[in-house]
């Protein structure tokens, strides 16, 4: 021990002695542990000083250790051995014990033997964040749980917890000749002019869930389960979790956070002006405005970030300045202010034991609050507090609403600004220029009187939606630029007040997905699809969409039947889209709901278009149109905007002719019936486009004829078809026709495929091929899921050559093909995975990203998750690990064509 320690400690019983009776009084009660203060330390002198045990007289040892921590702490704090921050802490942790033991002297009395449990204590306030004063009283919540609070065999649970939380309280508060422990205000529970003093924990659940104000949310800030059971306690505050710290405030809030600042200067209008009576807690510049400071940030920006959450006020401070949210000067300045306005606040409450947090007006007793903290007198601690206060109060000033006001905008535009910030637009200028644009009636959409009227409603949750997407500022462009190619916007933001999520689907949809965003602009109505639930449900084969489309379609025209189509498909496949999106389903499972929804769409306008020609020329006799679907449709694998790959044939003699009013020989008629139904699926009508229909991979290729018999498409498969055509056959199925006109193509396709091809000669076709379409159609960089080595392109040709060597699993779907081959010992073993890993990505990318790499770190994380991957560096290492697999199996396969050349 050195002797500044002894002249400190001296220094500070002496101060102590002289100018707080209070604590003079316990020294003179409690010399032992003066004595040990002044040997050997506060820390030394506060080790020994013990808890009650739990057979002693409660209500008295609990005050007797009240007044032998209080007198240590003071005399720790006064001789600068603890900081404000270690006294405060101190006496938080002193209060928590108090409370678990009143808590357990409760219990003990009302349920003997039962360990204490079912019954919480939540402590708000400054003993939630550690802070308490020395005179503070505790602000709790307390909560129990029916089926755990030991109780009496006849007692009601309810009944029970109050008796034992009464019991508590009156243990801490009651005052008798030892004085007081803690004064217990409970009155910061819901409604508690009504509600009893401890409540069930689903009912206050319940409560900060949907009714809870501004200022219950500001108090949960500094929150946590101080004593009693903490289990259940910190159940309870995780379940509120999303109320205290939420991603967005609406503009109600915002606006709620403004009238709290107002209040706490407008309402302790007595004690503002700094001097001789002075508030240090509530005056201008005082400790609240500094906590307030710290809060109103955290309320903003601490949904988002958890780092910022807290509960004490320096720690607050200095996590918000890490964070870039305040200044660091600043933070720094009011950290110093904090620990200067908290110590003299604990000056003033050492003198009586009185909660009080204003300097005394009699210069008698300000001095001798000056001389306890060790100035000469009541001037030499103005002057001290005064450049505190001041710069408090300016760094106020500049709290949010101050800082939008510095943006230059009116007065009634300033809460605005404050919501904008707190929903994610910082510096919020870009979107207050755009709600301006839309509030001035510079988009023809929002011209109308009843067309603001529904921006202003559905504004809130729409910023709110639009300020949690990856980028708010791009979204909130392509928000825009949707509304401004709408006629009207009244229904559609009519429609998002009333239906908040769509808000949400709709901002997100935006940020993530082009392809749908397109989709969304040219047909705006398309989210109203999307109330529905069954939006989201499975998607549907084509049999359910028949079933569920033909009373729409029943009595319409060929026009407005083509039209109506194009709408059903639309929504469809906007809502498929959506799903994936939202990462409700498998992008393989969407991938099969794509194929059946073109099924369906060819199914429909097909029947209509043969009904539409047969009117005109007739019927064939014995004969019909057959569809025959190749590649993606043919494999029930198609993305958002695949091509359909179709071969039209017809059955019966090519020599006939039609039996109509204007009769056509069977060949004509058939080519022109096929040109009508990719015209009836491909031209862009009033309602838009449906599907690009490709025909190419018929026989003899764009040189041929668009149709041909069965017999001459067996015939050319057998005589003339190179190997790269019975590839294509591996993936084909009839889509269109009678059951038994598709049973005979199928059967043809079954007999083409069957024969063993010797696997040299067809390995190298193969690879010809494939290296023409390298050089013609080169890979579109690193995620070209399709070209490149080891793409979907190689994985095909790698299973076609096998599935042809062995004359085995003719399966059109790639995924039970590669199945199949798996079982057989024909493909290795991890191949499923590969091909399953990359067709997710591939469904994925073309609603993310249509024209590359996915542009931000969302829609990145939205394809890693839907293939399965915790994130994107995790995907990109699964698919070089799958590119890897194919390529070694395509590699494996090659070696034999070199073997020919050799």
């Amino acid at each position: 021990m050195t002797v500044s320690d002894v002249s400190a400690r001296r220094s500070a019983l002496e101060r102590l002695t002289a100018n707080a009776p209070f604590l003079a009084r316990l020294a003179e009660i409690n010399p032992e542990d003066v004595e040990r203060f002044l040997t050997e330390g506060t820390d030394a002198a506060l080790a020994v000083v013990d808890a009650p045990a739990a057979d002693d007289d409660i209500m008295r040892a609990l005050r007797q250790w009240r007044g032998r921590m209080a007198l240590l702490l003071a005399l720790g704090d006064l001789s600068g051995e603890h900081d404000v921050a270690t006294t405060t802490r101190l006496l938080s942790q002193f209060a928590d014990r108090a409370c678990d033991a009143a808590l357990a002297a409760a219990f003990a009395e009302r349920v003997p033997g039962e360990e204490p449990r079912g019954l919480s204590i939540i402590a708000l306030g400054k003993l939630g964040s550690h802070e308490l004063n020395y005179s503070s009283d505790i602000d709790p919540i307390l909560i129990f749980d029916p089926d755990a609070l030991p109780r009496r065999s006849r007692d009601d649970p309810g009944e029970a917890a109050v008796r034992i939380a009464r019991r508590m309280v009156e243990i801490l508060s009651a005052r008798t000749a030892d004085g007081h422990v803690l004064r217990v205000d409970l009155r910061l529970r819901p409604h508690p002019e009504v509600t009893p003093i401890v409540l069930p924990e689903s009912a206050a659940i319940s409560y900060y869930e949907s009714e809870a104000l501004a200022w219950e949310q500001a108090a949960f800030i500094r929150s946590r389960a101080s004593a009693g059971d903490r289990v259940l306690g910190e159940s309870f505050l995780a379940a509120i979790r999303s109320f205290i710290w939420r991603r967005s405030l609406d503009f109600r809030q915002l606006k709620e956070i403004g009238a709290m600042s107002d209040r706490i200067r407008d309402h302790f209008s007595q004690g503002q002006a700094f001097g001789p009576g002075y508030d240090l807690k509530r005056g201008r510049g005082g400790i609240r405005e500094i906590e307030f400071f710290a809060q109103v940030h955290q309320l903003i920006y601490g949904g988002r970030d958890p780092s910022l959450r807290a509960p004490a006020t320096v720690d607050a401070l200095a996590a918000l300045a890490r964070a870039g949210r305040i200044d660091g000067a600043i933070a720094e300045r009011l950290t110093g202010h904090y620990a200067t306005l908290r110590r003299i606040e604990h000056r003033l409450q050492m003198i009586e034991d009185q909660q009080t947090h204003c300097l005394p007006t009699q210069p008698a007793a300000l001095d001798a609050v000056a001389r306890l903290d060790g100035h000469a007198d009541a001037a030499a601690l103005l002057a001290a507090l005064l450049p505190v206060v001041t710069d408090v109060s300016a760094c106020y000033d500049r709290l949010v609403v101050e800082r939008a006001a510095a943006t230059g905008l009116p007065r009634d535009e300033r809460e605005l600004a404050v919501a904008l910030m707190a929903a994610g637009f910082d510096p919020p200028d870009t979107a207050l220029r755009t709600i301006a644009d839309w509030r001035g009636g510079q988009l023809r959409a929002l011209r109308s009187p009843a067309a603001l009227d529904a921006l202003e409603t559905a504004l809130p949750e729409l910023m709110n939606a639009i300020g949690v997407t990856a980028d708010p500022q791009v979204t909130l462009v392509r928000f825009d630029k949707l509304v401004g190619g709408l006629p009207s916007a009244i229904n559609f933001f009519h429609l998002l007040a009333a239906q908040p999520e769509l808000a949400k689907i709709a901002t997100r949809i935006l940020s993530l997905a082009p392809t749908l965003a397109d989709a969304l602009g040219a047909r705006v109505e398309l989210i109203e699809g999307l109330i529905d639930k069954r939006a989201f449900e499975a998607p549907a084969t084509k049999a359910e969409l028949l079933s569920e489309w033909a009373p729409g379609l029943a009595g319409l025209d060929y026009e407005r039947l083509l039209d109506r189509v194009r709408d059903r498909v639309g929504e469809r496949r906007f809502a498929y889209g959506v799903q994936l999106i939202a990462g409700a389903t498998d992008p393989l499972m969407i991938a099969c709901g794509y194929s059946e929804l073109a099924e369906g769409a060819l199914q429909v306008l097909a029947d209509a278009t043969v009904a539409e020609f047969v009117a005109v020329h007739g019927r064939i006799p014995d004969s019909e149109l057959v569809v025959l679907a190749l590649g993606r449709l043919g494999g029930r694998a198609l993305t958002h905007a695949s091509d359909l790959d179709l071969i039209y044939l017809f059955t019966g003699d090519h020599l006939a002719e039609s039996d109509g009013p204007r009769p056509l020989g069977a060949t004509t008629y058939y080519n022109r019936l096929a040109q009508r139904v990719t015209g009836a699926m491909s031209v862009p009508t009033a309602a838009g486009k449906l599907y690009d229909v490709d025909t190419r991979l018929r026989p003899q290729g764009a040189q041929g004829p668009l149709v041909v018999t069965l017999d001459s498409f067996e015939r050319y498969q057998r005589e003339e078809a190179w190997t790269w055509e019975h590839m294509a056959l591996l993936r084909a199925r009839p889509v269109y026709g009678s059951d038994d006109a598709k049973a005979d193509v199928q059967r043809i396709i079954d007999d083409l495929l069957a024969p063993q091809r010797e696997p040299v000669a067809l390995a190298k076709d193969a690879a010809d091929m494939r290296d023409k379409m390298a050089t013609h159609k080169p890979p579109q960089g690193p995620l070209d899921i399709k070209g490149g080595p080891g793409g979907l392109v190689d994985l095909e040709f790698a299973m076609q050559v096998t599935q042809l060597a062995s004359g085995k699993c003719h399966e059109p779907n790639i995924g039970s093909a590669l199945a199949c081959l798996r079982v057989d010992g024909l493909a290795p073993a991890e191949i499923c995975d590969a091909h399953g890993l990359l067709a997710r990505m591939l469904v994925m990318l073309r609603l993310t990203a249509p024209d590359g790499e996915p542009a931000n770190a969302a829609a990145r994380q939205l394809v890693a998750s839907a293939c399965g991957e915790p994130g994107w560096p995790q995907l990109l290492a699964a698919h070089d690990a799958a590119r890897q697999e194919i390529a070694n199996w395509w590699a494996s396969i090659r070696p034999a064509q070199q073997e020919t050349e050799t």
